[in-house]
């Protein structure tokens, strides 16, 4: 696998401080607001769904910021994760639930939006983008 160039590793840090605040988050200041984002048929207890999406979040923040360029698993996983969590957003929206200061229908929508790039964000950060897509040649 060809080497991240300058702000692929740029983008891979950036996304793992990101990451690892959102994990902290979950865990203190924004665990309430993340609740509103778990669908009611995730089978497990909302606070305990958001202490364990905010660990994940940590690990893989961690992971993207530490773990040795060659290891290009990261941003791959980073990308599956923020797709798995994708149907708390679309809860979020069709329930009609504010949080994070998304208080309308309209704002709750555009969030929506947010997913896909973070998708690629994580994929283009770990070089897994730019080879299926030849970018940066």
């Amino acid at each position: 696998m060809e080497k991240a160039s300058l702000p692929q590793n740029i983008a891979r840090i950036g996304l793992g401080a990101f990451l690892t605040f959102a994990g902290i988050s979950h865990l203190t200041f924004a665990r309430k607001d993340f609740q509103a984002q778990v669908p009611d048929w995730v089978p497990l207890n909302k606070d305990l769904t958001v202490l364990l999406s905010g660990g994940a979040e940590i690990t893989l923040g961690l992971a993207l910021m530490l773990i040795s360029k060659e290891k290009k698993l990261t941003g791959p996983v980073a990308a599956a994760f923020f797709a798995a969590v994708f149907p708390g957003n679309i809860s979020q929206y069709t329930h009609h639930r504010d949080a994070f200061g998304l208080d309308t229908d309209k704002k709750r929508f555009t969030r929506l939006f947010f997913q896909p790039a973070l998708i690629a964000w994580a994929l283009y950060g770990s070089n897994a983008l730019t080879k299926k897509l030849k970018i940066n040649k």
